[in-house]
């Protein structure tokens, strides 16, 4: 198992927490556990009705020197966070599955943990070292259109941990 650790407070925003790549079997699995800290902006409009939509976004590459890195494995996951007023509930949403949290932090943490779909272990390159990365953001395009317009110019709806990257070396990738 090859993993790595971040740790640190952030009063606002996403942050990585943890990150690791594990091999499961025949493929190769990456997670991310994101701490993410609402301002008082984005946790109003969100008590006030307005789903966030969190898109986190996860690459695989093989850098070469000659050319751009080889994309070898792109994927993007959209998970939704909303409130319901009626119930006093936050509802989280991945496709068509849901799950609902009687309090912000709960929630949070549920939709800050962060996994790829498998990657065949056969897609990596056994003599060369890859690249991972991983980010959180919050897709602003997805509020309503009067928010869109403040969001884009304000830096409170400006959620993204940026990109955290890692090294991975196909022979060490041992798994549990």
């Amino acid at each position: 198992m090859l993993w790595f650790g971040v740790a640190g407070a952030q009063a606002e925003g996403i942050s990585v927490q943890k990150a690791e790549g594990r091999t499961v079997g025949s493929s190769y699995q990456l997670a991310v556990d994101f701490g993410i800290n609402f301002n008082y902006v984005v946790e109003q409009a969100l008590m006030r009705g307005v789903t966030l939509h969190f898109i986190s976004e996860f690459n695989l590459n093989r850098p070469r020197w000659y050319w751009f890195d080889d994309v070898l494995v792109a994927s993007e996951q959209t998970t939704n966070l909303s409130y319901n007023a009626l119930t006093r509930q936050y509802r989280i949403g991945r496709g068509s599955l849901f799950q609902n949290f009687s309090n912000l932090e709960d929630a949070l943490r549920v939709v800050g943990h962060q996994a790829s779909a498998p990657v065949p272990l056969t897609a990596l390159k056994s003599e060369s070292k890859h690249v991972v990365s991983a980010r959180m953001r919050l897709d602003i395009t997805q509020l309503p259109k009067p928010l869109q317009v403040n969001a884009l110019t304000s830096k409170e709806w400006n959620l993204d941990s940026d990109w955290y990257s890692w090294i991975v070396h196909p022979n060490t990738t041992g798994g549990n």
